[in-house]
């Protein structure tokens, strides 16, 4: 048995992304809800294991077996793996001093830095349409930042930075998605986490550079400690997210559009305000709920232009969407 065998439609994309946000999610919350107890690279070399094992026992074996590991563009899944793990440490770092649905918020950057980059990259065709809802979610996370005010954390410049690293992920996944399999993509990312996490252990696991006042910093460089009993079903919830999510985020981005997959992603925000009530208890105030909205509605209104544009195009005569 072969899961998702051949490219599909655009349908197939977006339930994929939908999946992938209810996993990135949940793994957020976890590592945010972590993240005062254990050193990053701690966790995220823990995850990466959990998600290794999940990835053989369940993803591989759907996929087509072992063979689909197998590849000839090496350099380019590392580099994709370096994009990805530049990503998830500066988005982690944010979320250990700003509000979850913040954090979340600022990162949402990204989906709209792939609608460019797709245009740039990809030759694919944005309107000006499109164009104006993306000026409008760009506008959105100037007035989350609120950059020159009292308020302004430099904090919300990580999950800025993550935003770039994620976006030029998914322009490196459209690019070598024509011939390599979601299960390699994800198992190439994991690997580079592996590598990633065990170095920074081996440097600075010590805790010889803890002692900071910023919960950031201090995630960064806090000493590894072994895991407290009551954390280790945490950390296998964080693991296994993390394989789904990787797994399912680069499935939808393989078969489809980067312009069409990427709105779907405006998902996480709504999930992120609920969960940081729920479990934080970090109810956003007005200014950061004007910029949400602004993402949102801009995100929302690209999903609605891809819903009533149908492709009916061929190779050599693009339409041009407004």
């Amino acid at each position: 048995m072969k899961l998702f065998a051949k490219p599909s439609t655009a349908i197939l994309g977006s339930l994929s992304a939908i999946v992938a946000v209810f996993c990135f999610s949940t793994n957020d919350v976890a590592i945010k809800f972590i993240s005062k107890d254990y050193a990053l690279h701690l966790v995220v070399l823990i995850r990466s294991l959990v998600g290794l094992i999940v990835l053989f026992l369940f993803i591989v074996p759907l996929s087509g077996g072992v063979k689909v590991l197998y590849t000839n563009r090496l350099g380019l899944h590392l580099l994709r793996g370096f994009c990805v793990v530049f990503a998830n440490i500066t988005f982690f770092l944010g979320l250990a001093a700003l509000p979850l649905a913040e954090g979340v918020a600022i990162f949402f950057i990204s989906p709209l830095l792939i609608t460019i980059f797709s245009v740039v990259f990809l030759k694919e065709i944005v309107g000006p349409r499109r164009w104006a809802a993306v000026t409008i979610g760009l506008i959105g996370v100037l007035v989350i930042l609120r950059p020159g005010s009292a308020t302004f954390q430099t904090a919300s410049l990580l999950p800025l930075s993550a935003a770039f690293g994620y976006a030029t992920l998914h322009m490196l996944t459209r690019y070598i998605g024509k011939t390599e399999s979601a299960a390699s993509m994800s198992f190439y990312i994991q690997l580079t986490f592996l590598v990633v996490c065990l170095t920074l252990g081996l440097t600075i696991g010590d805790g010889k550079f803890s002692g900071w006042n910023d919960p950031s910093l201090e995630f960064l460089f806090r000493a590894w400690s072994w895991p407290n009993n009551d954390h280790y079903l945490i950390l296998i919830l964080i693991g296994t997210t993390s394989a789904f999510g990787g797994f399912f985020i680069s499935q939808a981005y393989r078969i489809s559009e980067a312009a069409v997959v990427a709105p779907f992603e405006y998902i996480a925000l709504p999930i992120a305000i609920f969960w940081g009530v729920i479990v934080f208890g970090e109810f956003p105030d007005k200014t950061t709920f004007i910029g949400i909205a602004l993402i949102l509605g801009s995100g929302l209104y690209i999903i609605w232009r891809e819903t009533i544009l149908k492709d009916a195009e061929t190779p050599k005569t693009p339409r041009y969407r407004r």
